[in-house]
């Protein structure tokens, strides 16, 4: 059950800070996602992008915890931290 919750939770980490970059993206460039991407990874500001979109990823942290729900907020943390290896890779 432990492993299941932290798979979860990571999960939501993950697609919390895609649906983040994605609203950012939206709101930062006339294009569309794709070539947003493009845009912002040519200009050396994608990092700065992912970062703004991992902000949601702090509401649902905490939502979990006042729910309770300790093991999967761990597994939004962990997937914090492989977006951080995922953005100094990029």
């Amino acid at each position: 059950m432990q492993k299941k919750d932290i798979f979860i939770g990571l999960l939501i980490g993950l697609l919390g800070a895609f649906l983040g970059t994605f609203i950012a993206l939206q709101i930062f460039t006339k294009q569309g996602f794709i070539e947003g991407f493009k845009v912002m990874k040519s200009a050396g500001m994608i990092g700065k992008v992912i970062t703004l979109g991992c902000v949601p990823n702090l509401l649902i942290f905490f939502l979990l915890l006042k729910k309770n729900k300790d093991i999967m907020a761990r597994g939004v943390v962990l997937a914090m931290f492989l977006l951080v290896i995922i953005t100094l890779i990029l």
